[in-house]
């Protein structure tokens, strides 16, 4: 109604408050964003240069003409052993990577076993003496299994020779963090990485070596600052906005579930104290921590994943808005040969009293760590199939990881839910809050695995650095599609494309058998 001087209805309080808190909102949110946006003073440092058009061009060019192969790299491998070996997870990318470096110092193929879920398919073993190598499909989540891959009878040439386990294998489920969804990693990562350690010890091998993650480190991000914080003199970025990646945290007691950022690095611990722990005389251990992430092949996750999508990101976590983040990365080639450098120490009678066993070491690419921003310039300006980059804001996403979360939960707390409810598909699944704290710059620390044995170190250096790595990935990319510019890309499985074509094995399984 009109008051008494007819200037119009009185204002709705209620209206007025909900204005009010939303602007509120929407300049917290703003405010959250920019921070998540900004790349700290001491970040900088870590990284102080950036690749230019020339420097790709260059280095594509120099790659082309004399690409990287293990043959160009033997010198850096470390010399042969009078030993077998087994390399659970040798299909994949350090797996591959380890088996082709044993080739190449001589190992004959008898010498070698693979032990995985699926046959090699990496065009890099499907030619020449890798062709030759025992392939044994295997289950490490079962006991049985695994005892019979491993207790195999060898070739009389290498039957009696001393053995070597490299243990690569796992699944990776980059985003679960409730202990609802745990059980798939701690299936493979966790039991599967016992068994290993067990059939390992039945078959007499005397050397262990297994593949954890520097991730393992990381802790959960901060998401959502308290507002009071945000318009401080000195605002700051989210608590774990950057993080170092080191062995530290080993060396203290296993932090609870909830430290972990994911599910995947929680179970990846246990598997690594698991390792550690059974080092002894007669079987000496110890475990290399890739800085993530690990590339090197089509079907990696890094730049494999991204090549395969022209746009970039439609339906994956992290996209446009990490450009400005700085992390380091490591080739699986550089990954294999820290693997054979521990193998080296390790394989000398009294080794498990020595500091480099029973304990792991982070290994990084042999430069500073790179801005996501350099990987994305480098895709742009190399590859013969489109890439490019679609915009997004960090706060955005982060607000509709949430009800995905929820929606992946209730189908996990519910069951009968799936009766009516689909599954999310593809990526869209792994957009989880718990992705984030892996989409924040992560400086890591080579130092421990890079010093001199006789000082305790691997005596480690990298055969590539990531400028090398990614474009010499980039050369192989664009050979295998040379007249695909504006068709598909081919289909790679990748590590969490596996995970996931696995986990779905599994639940079909579980539905026929009632399990």
């Amino acid at each position: 109604m009109l008051d008494q001087r007819g200037t119009g209805p009185d204002p709705d309080p209620a209206v007025a408050i909900a204005v009010a808190v939303a602007v509120l909102v929407a300049l917290y949110l703003v405010r959250l964003n920019q921070l998540f946006l900004s790349t700290p003073d001491e970040v900088k440092k870590a990284a102080p240069t950036r690749w230019t058009d020339k420097l790709l061009r260059d280095t594509y060019a120099r790659l082309e003409a004399h690409p990287v192969t293990t043959k160009s790299y033997a010198a850096r491998i470390p010399p042969k052993l009078e030993r077998r070996y087994i390399v659970t997870g040798g299909s994949g990318l350090v797996g591959g990577f380890i088996v082709l470096q044993l080739l190449e110092r001589g190992q004959p193929p008898e010498s070698i076993r693979v032990v995985d879920f699926r046959a090699p398919d990496r065009a890099d073993m499907l030619r020449g003496p890798a062709t030759r190598v025992d392939f044994v499909r295997t289950d490490i989540s079962s006991a049985e299994a695994t005892a019979k891959a491993f207790s195999k009878p060898w070739h009389p040439s290498v039957a009696g020779l001393p053995l070597t386990v490299f243990h690569t294998a796992a699944v990776i489920v980059p985003s679960d963090r409730s202990r609802l969804l745990s059980g798939f990693c701690e299936a493979v990562n966790v039991r599967g990485t016992r068994n290993v350690v067990e059939a390992a010890r039945r078959a007499g091998a005397d050397v262990l070596v297994s593949t954890t993650s520097a991730s393992i480190s990381i802790r959960p991000v901060e998401l959502w600052v308290p507002p009071w914080r945000l318009w401080s003199t000195r605002a700051s970025p989210p608590r774990g906005y950057w993080q170092v990646q080191d062995e530290r945290d080993f060396f203290e007691p296993l932090r609870e579930h909830a430290a972990f950022y994911a599910n995947y690095p929680a179970s990846k611990a246990e598997a690594e104290r698991t390792v550690c722990a059974a080092n002894s005389a007669a079987l000496r251990t110890g475990c290399i921590r890739p800085a993530n992430g690990v590339y090197g092949n089509p079907t990696d996750n890094t730049v494999g994943g991204a090549l395969a999508w022209r746009l970039y990101p439609t339906r994956r976590p992290c996209g446009r808005w990490t450009s400005h983040i700085v992390q380091n990365f490591v080739h699986g080639i550089n990954v294999a040969i820290a693997h054979l450098d521990f193998e080296a120490i390790l394989a000398a009678t009294g080794s498990e009293s020595r500091p480099q066993a029973g304990r792991p070491f982070v290994v990084t690419d042999p430069n500073p760590p790179i801005r996501y921003g350099d990987l994305y310039r480098l895709l742009r300006t190399l590859s013969v199939t489109r890439f490019r980059v679609l915009p997004l804001q960090p706060v955005l996403m982060i607000l509709l990881s949430y009800p995905i979360e929820w929606y992946t939960l209730a189908l996990a707390r519910w069951p009968a839910l799936r009766r009516v409810l689909p599954r999310l598909p593809g990526n869209v699944k792994h957009l989880q809050p718990g992705i984030f704290s892996i989409c924040t710059h992560l400086v890591a620390s080579n130092d421990a695995a890079g010093r001199p044995v006789a000082q305790g170190g691997l005596g480690y250096t990298g055969v590539l650095t990531t400028l090398e790595g990614m474009t010499q990935e980039v050369v192989e990319w664009n050979r295998d599609h040379r007249d695909a510019k504006e068709g598909p890309p081919r289909s790679y499985k990748t590590s969490v494309s596996l995970a996931d074509d696995i986990a779905r094995a599994a639940a079909v399984m579980e539905s026929v058998t009632g399990g």
